[in-house]
């Protein structure tokens, strides 16, 4: 009874979760996965309207050259490619040498921006597909918890004990029954090293959470020079460049990444005769390209930087044994529950035996999509379910009857 009502509850939540959004995460993976993925879409689609809706390539051909063969010069030049030189300087008179010169990139824009918004998309499409195997709905979990501060007392109390359950059952599922010596080595190296894990461990998730966190890492400062190849340019230390130019004070009308003035080179067939023309052309297109990669340079660097210091963060609360021992005591000492020495041994035993390193990491995602008040309360139900669980009845008369003795 208990548990089909447990489902309930859990279910409900379900619709109003897809279209909200999903919670099995923290905000730096949201910034990596949602509003970067959301900043690339908006940007892919304002130079698609340039392209296909407006004129994306001017070009200023000769005299004689009527409508339709303008056309086809504005259209030859930008399938082809054109390419840069500088005002001043002799265009190119032999083929190798422009080939050379050529810009190769902004017909490609817009296919490059939604491949880099999938690529932010790839660690949270990974996560949610091996999280499912896990056996526990994070997002369920992390949902119901924040909704218990928009209901009355009784459904918060009742939500909350529900949730207690279900993380109990996931908990006693996941446990390992079987014995034997390696298991038990396995079980310890666990405790305090990533490269032993799984389910039946307690550090299913934690581990493969770090293991996003590093995709997520590797991602943000793989683009830069994934874009470095994609524009054939120092990408990489594009905005560097850009920030010296504004110290300077220089003028940045102009930019040999991002030229808005390019030549076209081609050749025209009339019967037995070719002809070659060189023609000057106009990219507006790289007038938006330009501050786009821009932004997207930076942008790049901050979610890197960020991601960076989150992983460090992470890993400094969660593989580390006493930061996790030290995170339960906080608030086991808040509810008023770790005075005897009974409850200080079996304070190590609810962290390292029954919750393990996967039970502190989702009250960690409860308590940055939620509160640390929620946490709290999730904790001292917890404990008092953990105490009153047959074996610790059991060590507990013992212990009271040698104190007796």
């Amino acid at each position: 009874m208990h548990w089909s009502m447990l489902d309930s509850v859990l279910g409900s939540f379900a619709t109003y979760a897809r279209l909200k959004g999903r919670y099995d995460d923290d905000w730096i993976d949201r910034l990596n996965h949602l509003y970067t993925t959301i900043i690339l879409i908006i940007f892919t689609i304002v130079v698609s309207t340039k392209q296909y809706v407006g004129e994306p390539i001017h070009c200023w051909c000769p005299a004689q050259f009527e409508e339709s063969h303008v056309d086809y010069t504005n259209n030859v030049c930008w399938v082809s490619n054109t390419f840069y030189v500088h005002f001043n300087d002799q265009p190119p008179r032999y083929t190798d040498m422009i080939s050379e010169m050529e810009i190769q990139y902004y017909q490609w824009v817009p296919l490059i921006l939604l491949f880099q918004a999938l690529l932010f998309k790839v660690p949270c499409i990974l996560w949610r597909i091996l999280t499912a195997s896990a056996g526990v709905n994070l997002d369920k979990i992390v949902t119901l918890a924040a909704e218990t501060a928009y209901v009355a007392p009784d459904d918060r109390d009742r939500t909350i004990k529900h949730i207690v359950r279900y993380m109990d059952r996931w908990i006693e599922n996941a446990r390992e029954y079987r014995s034997g010596c390696f298991i038990r080595l396995r079980q310890q190296i666990s405790k305090y090293c990533c490269i032993v894990w799984g389910k039946r461990y307690g550090n299913y998730l934690v581990t493969l959470y770090m293991f996003i966190k590093l995709l997520y890492l590797a991602n943000a400062i793989g683009q830069l020079f994934i874009l470095n190849e994609f524009l054939g340019t120092n990408f990489n230390v594009y905005g560097f460049e850009v920030m010296d130019h504004l110290a300077r004070g220089e003028n940045w009308s102009e930019s040999p990444r991002f030229p808005r003035i390019t030549h076209c080179f081609f050749k025209i067939r009339q019967l037995t005769n070719v002809h070659d023309y060189t023609v000057q052309c106009v990219l507006p297109i790289n007038l938006f390209n330009e501050k786009i990669f821009i932004f997207i340079w930076f942008w790049l660097v901050f979610v890197a930087t960020l991601s960076t210091f989150n992983f460090l963060i992470w890993v400094y609360t969660m593989i580390f044994r006493q930061h996790r021992l030290r995170y339960l005591k906080k608030f086991l000492r808040i509810n008023d529950c770790y005075k005897s020495e009974l409850d200080k041994k079996m304070a190590v035993k609810f962290c390292e035996q029954y919750l393990r390193q996967d039970g502190i990491f989702v009250l960690r995602l409860v308590g940055k999509n939620a509160n640390d008040v929620l946490v709290s309360e999730l904790i001292l139900q917890l404990w008092n379910h953990y105490r009153n669980k047959p074996l610790f009845r059991h060590a507990n008369q013992i212990s009271d009857d040698n104190s007796n003795v």
